[in-house]
């Protein structure tokens, strides 16, 4: 398995800069590939799939907390936005809001009193995600929304800048929504040997 041969070297790996970001993911010591998708859809309808980017910051957390003493986030929030900003590897919770322009909005935005959870099934064949309970968001506004990312945060409030960025996409075309929609998201973390 993976995790066995390889997990209490990535966080060396990593710290040394052993590692590259590339189109299909972070190759890890040219022996692990770590990559996310955001699935997205309208009403039920029209599934898209976007890559994501795991910052600096969401690498950071996910090696702390595996191999680390850091202790679990209570849990994971997922997060759209309306930029037109492509994910970069310092992007962190304290500029997501800004950088990504995150709808925050409960009048021209989408219902809700804060980020809904990302509530993932148990790991199996090597990926953890979502997508048989993926987070729904009623959508709010006079005519329509866009919709250009995602990102995955540890704290639930609406534009906080606090907690840590896991994960961020831009989607590959943007999704308009209108009032009334239910705009669902779901997120599915993969690692293999590359």
């Amino acid at each position: 398995m993976i995790a066995a041969r390889h997990a209490k070297d990535i966080k060396r790996f990593i710290a040394k800069d052993d590692y590259e970001l590339t189109e299909g993911g972070i190759l890890v010591h040219g022996c692990i590939l770590a990559k996310g998708e955001y699935f997205e859809s309208v009403n039920g309808q029209d599934e898209r799939v976007h890559h994501n980017l795991i910052p600096t910051e969401g690498i950071n957390l996910i090696l702390d907390v595996a191999l680390g003493s850091v202790a679990k986030p209570a849990s994971f929030y997922l997060a759209p936005y309306a930029g037109t900003e492509t994910p970069a590897a310092g992007w962190t919770a304290a500029n997501y809001a800004s950088t990504a322009s995150e709808i925050t909005s409960t009048t021209e935005g989408w219902a809700g009193a804060s980020r809904p959870s990302w509530t993932p099934a148990a790991a199996s064949a090597g990926a953890i995600d979502n997508l048989a309970s993926k987070a729904s968001f009623t959508i709010i506004c006079t005519t329509s929304l866009s919709i250009n990312g995602a990102g995955l945060l540890t704290n639930n409030t609406r534009g906080s800048t606090s907690g840590s960025l896991v994960s961020a996409s831009r989607f590959g075309a943007t999704r308009v929504v209108y009032n009334g929609d239910v705009w669902d998201c779901g997120y599915r973390v993969t690692l293999t040997d590359s």
